[in-house]
């Protein structure tokens, strides 16, 4: 038996057509043909009718097609879970990280950490700040980054873990620029026009750093939008539908072509910090080298 066999038969089963299925399977049909008699030679019956055009399986042939498809299956399966658990030996530096740091931070420098060390693996696991704070505390990972801000009391007990500042982001009120010059917006003080609000969900971490960047400032924000994810209102403030605070790393190119306009003066900014955390004790050297690497 050559699992090829099973292949062919299976495509031909599909496509009722020698030359098709000879095409799908990329060999000649002369080769096709033989492939197929070799195997109604191991079944020991004949399992394709040939006598009616397109041709037709016998009633063998389709009780064979089935078991030839559920083998198939079970093949590629066993295949994939053993190739799955071989890889799972290999040992992972697991980062749980902010979406927004692992997108626009975090993903342009891990071909910087592959060039330092030869023998990195990485997973990284981009979720809320609750949930990457609750991996580290459970070992469900090896290191987290995060953003920290000096109004925001953190979640995470820092006392436990080895800490490492990385680097200092804005997160900028922006929008649109054709949008905001064509509707006046502005963020110092009452205006004839409410400002649209690209908001972040309040029960987030960049949401509450932007509620303590507003305060009790009077404005004319009026809430349009919604989500838990920078990315999200940045489509938004990129289609014109308003005013967001976004991270400076993922809006670089967008505020150098003019595309997005920063809104309101330095105090409507807020300077966060990404932070690093991991315990020290848990690392294997990989895990050192690309604490080091940071």
């Amino acid at each position: 038996m050559d699992i090829n066999w099973l292949i062919d038969f299976v495509c031909l089963g599909r496509t009722l057509n020698f030359s098709r299925a000879a095409e799908d399977r990329n060999v000649t049909q002369s080769a096709f043909s033989r492939r197929i008699k070799s195997l109604e030679s191991w079944v020991g019956t004949t399992l394709v009718d040939r006598s009616s055009y397109p041709v037709k399986l016998t009633p063998a042939g389709r009780q064979f097609l089935a078991t030839a498809q559920v083998t198939l299956a079970q093949l590629t399966e066993a295949r994939q879970a053993i190739r799955a658990t071989e890889q799972s030996k290999l040992p992972q530096q697991r980062i749980a990280a902010l979406h927004a740091i692992s997108v626009n931070y975090l993903q342009p420098r891990l071909s910087e950490f592959a060039r330092q060390i030869p023998d990195l693996r990485v997973r990284v696991i981009s979720d809320t700040m609750a949930a990457c704070c609750q991996l580290l505390s459970d070992g469900g990972c090896e290191f987290l980054l995060y953003y920290r801000h000096q109004h925001v009391e953190p979640i995470l007990d820092e006392t436990r873990f080895a800490r490492k500042d990385i680097c200092n982001e804005d997160l900028i009120p922006v929008a649109q620029q054709a949008a905001a010059v064509r509707n006046g917006w502005t963020l110092g003080g009452p205006s004839q026009r409410a400002v649209p609000y690209l908001s972040y969900d309040p029960d987030t971490f960049l949401g509450s750093v932007v509620d303590r960047t507003i305060g009790s400032r009077d404005t004319s924000l009026d809430i349009r939008y919604m989500d838990a994810l920078a990315e999200a209102l940045k489509r938004q403030a990129l289609a014109g539908s308003g005013v967001a605070w976004l991270p400076a790393f993922a809006i670089a190119e967008e505020i150098a072509d003019g595309r997005l306009v920063r809104m309101g003066g330095p105090s409507w900014t807020a300077r966060l910090t990404i932070s690093l955390f991991c315990s020290p004790d848990r690392l294997d050297p990989v895990g050192r080298a690309l604490w080091e690497a940071f």
